[in-house]
């Protein structure tokens, strides 16, 4: 699954979606992450108001099935769920591989049903979870 990261300096979560001056994308497995593409965006991003700025963001992101941000606007998520994609917001800036580590160990676990959606839809894994309050 690919998964995409809102970010100034390619490194860490820590941009708008609508003000990041690049969009880093990841392609993810339980196993192990690698590096697609970094897509750059230039002009005036800061432009609140200004939809015509997501349009180039979102065709970036349509393949991947979750994005990372510091912050999204209310139209802003509104598009990016409209594509099926799942809009994660972090709470201060981290760094992309820490992010990702975290969620490949979610995906060798139990992972939470939005996550399971997401990988059933794609085809990605077929879940036969036990309950983990399961006594024996």
């Amino acid at each position: 699954m690919k998964v995409a990261f809102a970010t100034q300096d390619l490194e860490r979560v820590d941009a708008h979606f609508g003000w990041a001056k690049n969009i880093a994308i990841y392609d993810l497995s339980p196993d192990s992450y690698t590096f697609v593409e970094a897509v750059q965006f230039a002009g005036d991003l800061q432009e609140d108001g200004n939809e015509d700025k997501l349009q180039p963001k979102l065709e970036a992101i349509k393949d991947c099935a979750i994005l990372y941000v510091a912050a999204i606007g209310g139209s802003g998520a509104a598009r990016v769920v409209a594509q099926n994609i799942h809009p994660m917001k972090v709470a201060q800036p981290e760094k992309i591989t820490d992010l990702l580590e975290k969620l490949r160990v979610v995906l060798n676990g139990a992972p939470p049903p939005w996550l399971r959606k997401i990988l059933s839809k794609s085809g990605e894994r077929n879940f036969d979870f036990q309950e983990e309050s399961e006594n024996v």
